[in-house]
């Protein structure tokens, strides 16, 4: 059964003022039940809209949003660094030859079963791919954050990441128009800790420098380095 969150609950778990979600109940611009004067969210669809809604905020706001889990997590003395956590050199691809959006979906989640992590990749497959029939997770500047509706925790004995390069940029939906070329393939088994993962690579890929570097890396080790480097210059800027 879905779980369902209070207003105060909700705002906690995507990171946004109280207030604002108040103000987007109100005018219907998420989904949301209200019982008298009260307002209540189902857990699962909170969450997608929230991923859907972190891959289209601002810079400024993405940043600030960031800045905000980054520091519960500090204060908690929780370790922020993601991608050692959940990337490894080996999984991230810096070929990929399929020339076609399906085939760039299932040569990426069979590197994800190669990492003996996921239970099932044909399941997972069905769901990233019904994820993208939805609505796509590419984004302007030719990158893409893959990813299934739930996020459950039978799916994969613990969370990792996935990066692959293609040789062939692919026309993958991105509202500019242009094909992708980056794709990032995200398998958290923890709620929380996919929204605070997706909004660290959304801030990530805003820097057209490290893109840059990415797309003229030798290998995925190199890019697994310019990864680590770019979210530490990250974690310092949120640093008192």
């Amino acid at each position: 059964m879905n779980q369902v969150l209070t207003l105060q609950q909700a705002a906690r778990h995507i990171h946004i003022p109280e207030r604002e979600l108040f103000h987007l109940a109100q005018r219907g611009d998420v989904p949301v039940r209200k019982r008298g004067d009260e307002f209540f969210f189902e857990h699962g669809r909170i969450d997608e809209w929230a991923q859907r809604n972190i891959l289209q905020l601002s810079d400024r706001e993405l940043a600030r949003r960031h800045g905000e889990a980054v520091g519960e997590r500090i204060r908690a003395s929780r370790d922020t660094a993601l991608i050692p956590l959940l990337f490894a050199p080996e999984r991230i691809a810096a070929s990929l030859s399929s020339r076609t959006r399906h085939g760039t979906i299932r040569d990426l989640v069979a590197l994800a079963f190669d990492t003996g992590f996921l239970y099932d990749d044909a399941e997972f497959l069905q769901e990233v791919s019904a994820r993208e029939d939805e609505a796509s997770t590419a984004m302007p500047g030719g990158v893409a954050f893959l990813h299934a509706h739930r996020h459950d925790p039978y799916r994969a004995s613990e969370s990792f990441c996935l990066l692959g390069r293609a040789v062939h940029p692919v026309h993958f939906g991105a509202s500019d128009g242009e094909p992708t070329d980056l794709f990032f393939l995200l398998c958290c088994i923890d709620d929380e800790l996919h929204l605070h993962t997706l909004a660290r690579l959304s801030l990530l890929s805003r820097d057209e420098n490290l893109l840059v570097s990415l797309r003229e890396a030798a290998d995925g080790t190199e890019m697994y380095d310019l990864l680590v480097t770019a979210e530490q210059r990250v974690l310092a800027s949120l640093k008192p």
